[in-house]
């Protein structure tokens, strides 16, 4: 039992795990055997142990977190009724009831958890990723959902135009979510290669997608955009040149969109996550000297979201219940913005 007096479950925090003595025993022992210690986990404290399976890029298997669950509690799984509490998504039926968003970044991380959420809330989701295994695992996974997927690369017109192409004449949203992170390079190490890859994904595949999307908005004189910046847009502090630039621009292309065409319907807005739990690929090799600035400001995220809490915050501005809302950069950080 845990301090409240439940049973470990896949949903309890892997802080929880650690501070029970046969949990602890056993989640020390599996990181012994990859070669870590427990201090690797300190950042993912308040997570759900089974995030730890799609935060590992499918380096850890579900049937590890269904082991533990089963010796921490004696062979026997706990009921639901056992469940820890905290949040839990609710849908809203019928929030995107005959509408059409695109969703790109769909394969994994926020843009998944983004792209379900809305299938999940009656809409037709245009999911938009340049995985196309992983893509398809998205639409097998939602059987009953409008989910169109479309593999591309927003960097390239031709993937563009199919994009829009999927989509039809209708379009009431788009989340422009795919993105990249850098090496964590101060300006004087930043490589051409990489300013121009996370510039190009982060920044100028969302302004592409947008400037493609809008004459069908423009058209109806309706839709909402929301393109998903970062906690690295609001200050200088938490990851490299090339990505904090491109973020802090993701910003301006939000306030400089909802400016022109607020008067004709269109609602332009930012979500900035802070820490999510999102496995986003990092750089093979990352700067020294970045990562030594930088290590003791990261440490001070207050909390690791999972992707389900960002695509919360997504869905909102995307939809009608944010009506009153334009050019809004909204910090869904934990709190890390008002440190």
């Amino acid at each position: 039992m845990t301090s409240t007096g439940r049973p470990l479950t896949a949903n309890s925090t892997v802080g929880a795990w650690l501070d029970h003595p046969a949990g602890g025993e056993l989640i020390r022992g599996l990181l012994q055997q990859a070669g870590v210690g427990a201090e690797a986990l300190a950042p993912v404290r308040d997570l759900p142990l089974q995030q730890l399976v799609s935060m590992s890029q499918g380096q850890m298997p579900q049937s590890v977190i269904d082991d533990l669950v089963l010796q921490v509690n004696g062979g026997v799984l706990p009921t639901e009724s056992d469940e820890p509490g905290g949040w839990v998504e609710r849908i809203t039926p019928g929030r995107f009831a005959g509408k059409t968003v695109i969703v790109t970044g769909a394969a994994s991380g926020i843009g998944r958890a983004t792209a379900a959420r809305i299938a999940g809330e009656g809409g037709r989701v245009i999911a938009v990723d340049i995985n196309a295994d992983r893509l398809q695992e998205l639409v097998d996974s939602l059987p009953d959902a409008k989910v169109v997927p479309v593999v591309g690369d927003i960097t390239q017109q031709a993937d563009i135009d199919a994009i829009v192409a999927a989509a039809g004449d209708r379009i009431d949203g788009l989340a422009n979510v795919a993105g990249i992170n850098d090496d964590f390079s101060p300006l004087h190490e930043t490589t051409d290669a990489m300013w121009d890859r996370v510039i190009g994904i982060n920044l100028t595949g969302g302004f592409k997608l947008s400037r493609a999307v809008l004459p069908a908005m423009l058209a109806r004189e309706s839709g909402a955009i929301v393109n998903v910046t970062s906690e690295a847009g609001l200050r200088g502090n938490a990851s490299g040149n090339a990505y904090t630039v491109s973020k802090h621009g993701v910003i301006g292309l939000t306030r400089s969109a909802a400016f022109m065409y607020g008067p004709q319907g269109i609602r332009v807005n930012a979500v900035a996550p802070g820490g999510v739990a999102t496995g986003i690929p990092m750089a093979a090799h990352p700067s020294e000297a970045g990562s030594a600035r930088l290590g003791p400001f990261q440490r001070q995220i207050p909390s690791i979201a999972t992707p389900e809490k960002l695509a919360a915050s997504i869905t909102f501005l995307l939809s009608d219940d944010s009506v009153n809302i334009n050019g809004a950069v909204l910090p869904s950080d934990g709190g890390w913005s008002v440190q």
